[in-house]
């Protein structure tokens, strides 16, 4: 019997650029599956991914939850005697997936290569600019009153009560831009999950979970081992991964907590009560978590960096869908603890300079969210929540064994 193989040559030559250039020295000798706990005697992981890269067949990667239950840890490539580096190739199909399911696909191809970073920091400079300019607030404040608001007149003030000026330019530069992630993330994910029940031929099934029992079973277990960060913890080559990623999760979870109280705060009981206009106190319970997360952000994001250095240095591709994540973290951080101290001393000018720059990294975060590594924090979820799905009784008979 023979088979029919028709490669794509473009996803091969995509691989190669995201970090999986060493792809063709696979031999197959299965060393990497022997070392991986995702390897199984009928599912030989990732040995067969290996196979199908070399081959072309983007549809089975795509569709291969295995692909993004990954997590890099560098045992495979410790291992591996021809220096394949099939961690390298996993982290370089995620990169073509992310890109390719992304939406709209010319933001998605923006993403994807380093000599388009003028435009990426370019849109959301454009943006904002635009938006601060026909929002009146473009002038400097007194140094008192800068003390008295901070930067909640940044975008100007009126007197309506209902809506800040300022909350409702910031709504629809961030909103706009989470609202463009949300619609591809889910266009992605849904593409993702379609194709991964394909694989294991459950297309067509008599009995389906209700989204409770879906969250209950499957994704809420998985967001708990995530947090958790247990495959991080089994890792030996890249052990230390787990110092960087874990405070990253609980600062992006207490920047979110802080957004939303202070959202309430300020703009639902600051209807009743406009005294609560305003910065959030020093002092207070909630500010500290926000300084906290930001710093826990910058450490972070400084022990990812320094172990990105130690992986290059090991052979590693320099590529620029690793490094372009960390460079918008660190910028939130680094801007958003720079507006806070230059406010405390007064320097204004400088200050709302900063603060520009702090808008412009958070639009980038959120509007490239879908087409950068960080897509990584719902599509690995997903693949997490399929990989208990696969295992349940949903999909196999407990009768047959």
């Amino acid at each position: 019997m023979t088979m029919n193989v028709q490669p794509d040559l473009e996803f091969i030559r995509a691989m190669k650029e995201a970090g999986g250039n060493t792809l063709k020295q696979c031999y197959q000798c299965a060393t990497c599956s022997v070392a991986c706990p995702l390897s199984s005697d009928t599912k030989p992981f990732p040995r067969k991914e290996m196979i199908l890269a070399q081959w072309g067949l983007k549809d089975q990667l795509i569709a291969d939850p295995n692909v993004y239950l990954c997590h890099h840890c560098g045992d495979c490539i410790a291992l591996c005697p021809r220096g394949a580096r099939p961690g390298d190739v996993l982290g370089a199909i995620r990169a073509y997936v992310y890109r390719s399911l992304g939406w709209p696909k010319g933001l998605a191809d923006l993403c994807s290569k380093a000599k388009n970073l003028p435009v990426l920091i370019g849109i959301p400079a454009v943006v904002i600019f635009f938006m601060w300019l026909i929002s009146g607030g473009m002038h400097f404040p007194s140094g008192e009153q800068f003390a008295k608001v901070g930067y909640t007149h940044f975008f100007g003030h009126w007197d309506f009560r209902l809506l800040a000026k300022n909350v409702l330019f910031i709504d629809i530069i961030m909103l706009g831009s989470v609202g463009i992630a949300v619609f591809s993330l889910y266009k992605g994910a849904s593409a993702l999950w379609n194709g991964m029940t394909a694989s294991i031929g459950q297309n067509e099934v008599l009995y389906r979970p209700s989204v409770p029992q879906f969250i209950k079973q499957f994704l809420w277990p998985a967001i708990l081992e995530i947090l958790a960060h247990k495959r991080f913890r089994e890792c030996t080559i890249n052990a230390d991964r787990v110092r960087g990623h874990q405070p990253l999760v609980w600062a992006f979870i207490g920047l979110f907590f802080v957004t939303c109280y202070s959202l309430f705060v300020q703009d639902v009981l600051g209807i009743f009560w406009p005294s609560m206009h305003g910065p959030l106190s020093m002092w207070g319970p909630v500010k500290w978590v926000a300084n906290v997360a930001a710093v826990a952000m910058i450490m972070g994001t400084v022990i990812l960096w320094q172990n990105r250095n130690k992986m290059e240095a090991a052979g590693t591709a320099n590529t620029f869908y690793d490094w372009f994540l960390i460079w918008i973290i660190m910028g939130v951080g680094v801007t958003g603890l720079a507006a806070e101290v230059l406010r405390l001393v007064g320097v204004v000018s400088l200050g709302y300079i900063v603060y520009y720059v702090h808008l412009i990294s958070v639009m980038m975060l959120f509007l490239y969210l879908p087409y950068t590594k960080f897509a990584h924090i719902v599509y690995r979820t997903l693949a997490m929540a399929f990989e208990r799905y696969r295992e349940s009784s949903y999909v196999k008979n407990p009768l047959n064994g």
